[in-house]
C-alpha cells in the first residue's frame, strides 16, 4: 500500500461578510412586519408573536459573530431573507464551479502539483447546484486535470468522507494524485426567517490535494495515518428538498425544503459519538489523546467542539489544540474542519500528529488523523 500525503490546501472567501448586528436588524425589522401584519390573529390568540433576536443570543448559543456569504443583499432585505444569485446559462460555468476552482488552483499552488497530473477530483458537500453534470466533472474541464471526477454527498461529514475515498485509490495504486473540493452555499439553503437557526450558516470553499508520498514534492506534507468513518441515521437534522417535490405535489417553499434541526438533540446525541469515533480511532493506530497536537473539527457550533475536544483529550483545549473559525466563517458544513486545517497548521512541526474530524446530518462523522511529514 502507498503511503499519501496532503501536500496543499486552498480556500475560497466570498467577499461579502455580514456580522450579527446586521443579521440581527434584518431579522428583527421583519419579525415587526410579520406582528403587525398579524396583529388581529395574535390580539385572539390564534397566533403567538415572533420572538426578536439579538446579538448577544447568537454568540452565546453558538460562538458565532459573522459569516461570509455569496450574496448579502438579498439577506438583509426583510422583503426578501434569502441570497439572490441569478441563475447561470448553461454555457457559463456553474457558481460551484467558480468556487472550486478558486479554491483548488491555490491547494494546487501549494502543493506545486499541476492541474494535469491530477487523476481524480472529487466535489463534496451538502448541497450540490444540480443533479447532473457533476460539478467535479465541470471542475476537472475547467482546471485541465485528467482522469475522471464525481459529487459526493455526506452533508457536514462530506469532506472527510471524499478524503478517505481519494486516500483509498492512492493508498491502493489506482491514482497518484486526487483533488477534493467542498464548495459549500449554505446560505441558500438556510430559513433566515427562523430565530433558533437564522444565524447559523455561511459560505465557502474548500480544496485539499492529496498525493502518492514516493511522488510528493512540496515542502509541506502530512501524512495520513487512517481515516475512519461511522454513519447512524437520524432525523434530527434534516432538508427534504428533492427532485420528487414536483411530483408529489409538496409545496417547493415548505419549511422542510430548507434546513431544519432540533438543536438540543443534535448536541446530545452527536457530541458523544464523535468524540467515541475520534478515541476508537486513534486507539486503533496505537495512539491517544494525549499524542494529538490539533483538532481540527467541523465547525458548527463552539460548545459542541469544546465538549468534544474535552472527551477526547482529558482537558480543557486551548485554542492551539482545538482552534475555531466558525466566530467569523459561522458554520460552512463541510469545509468547515478544512478551513480550519488550513489556517491553523503551522504551529505544527515535525512529527507532530492531529485529527481532522467532521460530523453532521445522517447522523454521519468521519475521521482523518494525520501526521506532519516535513
Amino acid at each position: 500500500m502507498n503511503d499519501v500525503v496532503i501536500t496543499g490546501t486552498g480556500l475560497y472567501t466570498p467577499e461579502h461578510a455580514v456580522d450579527n448586528a446586521a443579521l440581527v436588524d434584518a431579522f428583527n425589522t421583519w419579525v415587526d412586519n410579520q406582528n403587525v401584519l398579524y396583529k388581529d390573529e395574535i390580539a385572539r390568540g390564534e397566533r403567538e408573536p415572533l420572538a426578536h433576536s439579538s446579538s448577544e443570543f447568537i454568540e452565546k448559543a453558538s460562538g458565532i459573530k459573522s459569516r461570509y456569504v455569496l450574496d448579502a443583499k438579498g439577506i438583509l432585505d426583510p422583503e426578501r431573507m434569502r441570497p439572490r444569485l441569478p441563475q447561470r446559462q448553461n454555457d457559463e460555468p456553474s457558481i460551484q464551479c467558480d468556487m472550486a476552482t478558486a479554491a483548488a488552483r491555490q491547494a494546487l499552488d501549494n502543493a506545486q502539483v499541476a492541474a494535469e497530473d491530477i487523476d481524480l477530483v472529487i466535489v463534496a458537500c451538502s448541497n450540490l447546484e444540480r443533479a447532473y453534470p457533476a460539478v467535479a466533472v465541470e471542475v476537472q474541464r475547467a482546471l485541465g486535470t485528467s482522469g475522471y471526477g464525481f459529487d459526493m454527498n455526506v452533508a457536514c461529514s462530506s469532506a472527510t468522507f471524499a478524503l478517505e475515498t481519494a486516500a483509498n485509490a492512492i493508498a491502493a495504486g489506482r491514482i497518484k494524485r486526487a483533488l477534493v473540493v467542498n464548495p459549500e452555499i449554505c446560505s441558500a439553503h438556510l430559513n433566515f426567517q427562523d430565530r433558533d437557526s437564522h444565524f447559523i450558516f455561511g459560505d465557502a470553499c474548500t480544496a485539499v490535494v492529496l498525493e502518492n508520498g514516493a511522488d510528493a514534492v512540496s515542502d509541506e506534507r502530512f501524512e495520513i495515518l487512517g481515516t475512519r468513518l461511522i454513519t447512524q441515521f437520524s432525523n434530527a437534522i434534516r432538508n427534504n428538498a428533492g427532485f420528487l417535490n414536483r411530483v408529489t405535489d409538496s409545496d417547493p417553499l415548505a419549511i422542510d425544503k430548507l434546513f431544519v434541526q432540533e438543536g438540543r438533540r443534535v448536541f446530545k446525541e452527536v457530541c458523544p459519538l464523535v468524540a467515541k469515533l475520534i478515541v476508537e480511532h486513534l486507539a486503533s493506530l496505537e495512539l491517544s489523546g494525549s499524542d494529538l497536537k490539533t483538532m481540527w473539527l467541523h465547525q458548527a457550533n463552539r460548545h459542541m467542539n469544546d465538549l468534544i475536544a474535552r472527551k477526547v483529550l482529558g482537558f480543557e483545549p486551548s485554542e492551539a489544540q482545538a482552534p475555531i473559525i466558525l466566530d467569523r466563517y459561522a458554520n460552512t458544513s463541510s469545509a468547515g474542519s478544512i478551513i480550519a486545517f488550513h489556517l491553523h497548521r503551522s504551529g505544527l512541526e515535525k512529527g507532530d500528529i492531529g485529527v481532522i474530524c467532521s460530523f453532521g446530518a445522517g447522523y454521519s462523522a468521519g475521521s482523518v488523523v494525520v501526521r506532519r511529514q516535513s
